[in-house]
C-alpha cells in the first residue's frame, strides 16, 4: 500500500480536505490525522472491521482500548450513559477543558462496538483542540476511534513524518498540518464518587492538563493501592488507555538519571544524553556520543514537553548512540506528563 502525505490548511483548504478525508473513513479505510496533542490513527469507531484494522496497522494488542474523538461535547450524549449523580462534574469538566487535551472515562452505550473498549463496559472519550480532528469528526458525523498513529509501544509521533515512518506502506492517507502543539498524550480523567458518595475523578494518566488545574474544578481522589495480584492484572486488562508500564519507548535501552549525579558509562558502549536544559552537572560530562536538550536554556516545562517525544525519536535513530540516559525533571505540573513517559520508555528496555 502507498501512503499519502497530504497538507492542509485549516484556514484555507479544511473543509474540503475534511470531506474527503471522512469519506476514506467512511469507507472503511484509516486515516493519520493531528490532534494538538500527538498524530492519531482515525477509524469509523462505528465500523468494527475499520477499528481491527488500527489494532493490526499499530500491531496493539486487543485488550489496549481506544479514545473515541468527538465534533464536540453534545455527542457525548450519544456514546456514553453518564450516571445522574455524576452528571454536573462532567459538564463542568466538559465546559471547562473541552475542546483540549482530557479524556473521560465514562460507561458506555451499546453503539460503540466492544471492539473499541476491548470489552470493558466503559469508553474513553475527548474533543480535540486541533480543528483537523474536530473538522474531521463533524464530516463523518460519527466518532473517530483513534489512539496514537504508531506500531504499539513505540514514541508517539508529533509530526506527520514520524507517522510516515511508523506506519508507511500500512495506511492509505496521513494528513500533515504540521507538529502537534502540545507533544504529550491527553490527561485521561475517570468521573467517580468518592467514599462518601461525593463526585471526583481519579487521574489515569498525566498529561497536558495538570492537576493544579483540574483541582480547580472538581476533587482529585488518591489512587488506591492495589491489592495482591491486581497490578499484573492490570498489565493484561488496562481500564483505560495509556495503562501500560512499559510504553512509548525507543528501539534503544533507555536509563533515567538523576541531572547532579555523576554517571559511569560501561566500556565499549556508547550513550547519548536527553538532558532538561543542557547545563547539569550530568550534561557537562564528556562521555556522550550526542546531547540533546529538552528546553535549551530556558528550562520551561511546557517547551520540554512538547519536544520530548521528537527528541526522544532523534536520540534513537542517531546511528553513534547505543544506549539512551535521560536525565529527571521536576514532578510538579507537567513534569509529571514528562516523567510517566520517561519510566515507561525506560521499563520497555530495561
Amino acid at each position: 500500500m502507498e501512503t499519502q502525505v497530504i497538507e492542509v490548511d485549516p484556514l484555507e483548504d479544511g473543509r474540503k480536505m475534511y470531506q474527503q478525508a471522512a469519506a476514506v473513513l467512511a469507507e472503511g479505510e484509516l486515516v493519520a490525522l493531528p490532534t494538538e496533542t500527538v498524530y492519531g490513527l482515525g477509524a469509523d469507531a462505528y465500523n468494527c472491521d475499520a477499528v481491527a484494522q488500527v489494532f493490526a496497522a499499530k500491531e496493539r494488542p486487543s485488550f489496549d482500548p481506544l479514545i473515541l474523538h468527538l465534533a464536540n461535547a453534545r455527542q457525548l450524549d450519544e456514546v456514553c450513559t453518564v450516571p445522574e449523580e455524576l452528571k454536573e462534574t462532567v459538564e463542568k469538566l466538559a465546559r471547562e477543558f473541552w475542546p483540549g487535551p482530557m479524556t473521560l472515562v465514562l460507561p458506555k452505550k451499546d453503539v460503540v462496538p466492544d471492539i473499541a473498549t476491548s470489552g470493558l463496559p466503559t469508553v474513553a472519550v475527548r474533543v480535540s483542540a486541533h480543528p483537523v480532528m474536530r473538522g474531521v469528526c463533524k464530516a463523518l458525523g460519527r466518532p473517530v476511534a483513534a489512539p496514537s498513529a504508531n506500531r504499539f509501544g513505540h514514541i508517539s509521533p508529533t509530526s506527520a513524518g514520524a507517522v510516515l515512518k511508523e506506519l508507511g506502506g500500512r495506511i492509505p492517507w496521513i494528513l500533515d498540518a504540521g507538529a502537534c502543539s502540545e507533544g504529550l498524550e491527553s490527561t485521561i480523567l475517570r468521573p467517580v464518587l468518592d467514599e462518601k458518595g461525593k463526585p471526583a475523578v481519579e487521574v489515569l494518566r498525566e498529561g497536558p492538563l495538570v492537576r493544579d488545574r483540574i483541582r480547580k474544578v472538581v476533587r482529585i481522589m488518591k489512587p488506591c493501592k492495589p491489592r495482591m495480584g491486581e497490578e499484573a492484572e492490570a498489565e493484561t486488562a488496562p481500564n483505560a488507555p495509556g495503562q501500560l508500564s512499559s510504553h512509548y519507548a525507543p528501539t534503544k535501552p533507555l536509563m533515567l538519571w538523576d541531572g547532579k549525579e555523576e554517571f559511569t558509562p560501561e566500556e565499549g558502549v556508547s550513550y547519548g544524553l536527553i538532558s532538561y536544559q543542557g547545563d547539569s552537572p550530568l550534561a557537562m560530562q564528556d562521555c556522550w556520543a550526542s546531547m540533546i536538550a529538552l528546553s535549551p536554556g530556558s528550562g520551561r516545562l511546557a517547551e520540554a514537553a512538547v519536544r520530548l517525544f521528537a527528541v526522544m525519536r532523534q536520540m534513537d535513530e542517531d546511528d553513534d548512540v547505543q544506549v539512551i540516559v535521560a536525565e529527571k525533571v521536576a514532578e510538579t505540573g507537567l513534569g509529571c506528563a514528562i516523567m510517566d513517559r520517561l519510566r515507561r520508555a525506560s521499563a520497555a528496555r530495561g
